[in-house]
This record gives structure tokens, sequence and C-alpha cells, in this order.
């Protein structure tokens, strides 16, 4: 099995996982992961995918520019984003889900700018994270059909926020990323968690971040 393949086999059984969870329902999100570094080469869901139903074919071989080197059909018009959070956190591989918690906070806590985790034992399950204690700062931008454009958006918010693990878009859901496939679903695993304590503590009138 070449690099490609293996890298496919495995977004392939997180795509289901975050699937049975709710979080990315009607072929909604895609995933990418780093299939090598020189030359950059992405596999990445094509668009249009039951995420419930995926398999290794299921998935695009890209380049650096969103060209498709392998297998048929068009990647998702959210390339530009993986591309960039990829160049820009050297991420090795980006996880998009549209949860309903996510898509109601990116809304509620849009007009901040962002959505503050603070207290919560779960945050020690993001990268470099030791303590509860953490604040952790999810910027919320807002959502657009320019891709080019809000890639840009998107770079700008990074160097902004470099210690953030992932970022919403309004009315969307979150992209969230990590140095391996399993970093970063671990990543969306802790923020989805986050995002139903939040919007559940804040059903029950105990207040919002």
């Amino acid at each position: 099995m070449g690099a490609f393949d293996e890298v496919a086999a495995r977004l392939a059984e997180v795509g289901r996982f975050l699937h049975a969870r709710g979080w990315v329902l009607g072929t909604s999100g895609n995933l990418s992961a780093v299939v090598s570094r020189e030359p950059l080469r992405l596999a990445i869901t094509a668009s249009g995918k039951d995420k419930g139903a995926l398999d290794s074919e299921h998935f695009l071989e890209i380049d650096e520019a969103g060209g498709v080197v392998t297998g048929s059909g068009r990647p998702s018009a959210e390339t530009p984003l993986h591309l960039i959070i990829v160049r820009e956190r050297s991420a090795g591989a980006v996880l998009h889900s549209h949860s309903v918690w996510g898509t109601v906070l990116s809304d509620a806590w849009a007009e901040a700018g962002g959505l503050r985790l603070s207290g919560w034992e779960m945050l020690k399950g993001l990268a470099g994270v030791t303590t509860h204690d953490h604040a952790e700062w999810v910027p919320i931008i807002e959502n657009s059909q320019d891709y080019g454009g809000l890639a840009a958006e998107v770079a700008e918010t990074l160097r902004k926020h470099p210690a953030c693990h992932g970022l919403l878009l309004r009315g969307h859901g979150l992209y969230a990323w990590g140095r391996d496939v399993l970093e970063a679903r671990r990543h969306v695993e802790v923020l989805e968690f986050l995002f139903e304590v939040e919007a559940r503590r804040g059903a029950l009138g105990r207040g919002g971040t």
C-alpha cells in the first residue's frame, strides 16, 4: 500500500467516526492529510461524499495549488482553507466538522470575534495544554463563498492567534488540525465536547464564556 492509500484509509476511518457522532451529516465536512511535504501533496475528500460511507477511493491527491494529481472527481471548494492551514500551522492533517453545537456557538459568539474556553479538564486533550486553567481562544470568522478571500482571512487569523487549535466559520463549522490524523481527530473531539458543554451551560442560564 502506497503513502496516499495509507493516509486515505486513516482519513476514511476518521470520517466514519465523525459521522457516527453526528458531526459531518448530509455529506458535510471535509478531511485532509499530508501525503508528502516536498513536493506538497494532500489526500482530501472528494466533494459531495457521505462521510459515513467513506473508503480510500473517495479521496483525491492534490498538489500545493489544489490541482488533482490522483483520483477522480473534484476536491471540496474549501480546499484553499486546508492548504493554508497546512502551510501556516505545518499541520499534518486538517478536519472540518459541522456539529449542531459548533454551528450554534459560531453564530452566538461571532460579534465577539471568538469563543473563550477555560476551566474545563477536557482542555488538557489539546496539544501542549497541561492544565484546566488554560484559556483556549477559538476565533470565529465570517463565512463566505469566496474561498480565496476566506483563505487569506484564515491565514491572517492564524498569525494573530498562533496558539489556537481550531477555528470556527460563522454558521458553518469547525476547522481543527494536528501534527497527524490522530492528533487532529483528538482536537476535534475535545473542541466539539467543549462546544456542547458551553452551549448546554448557556441553556441552563449559567452564563457563557
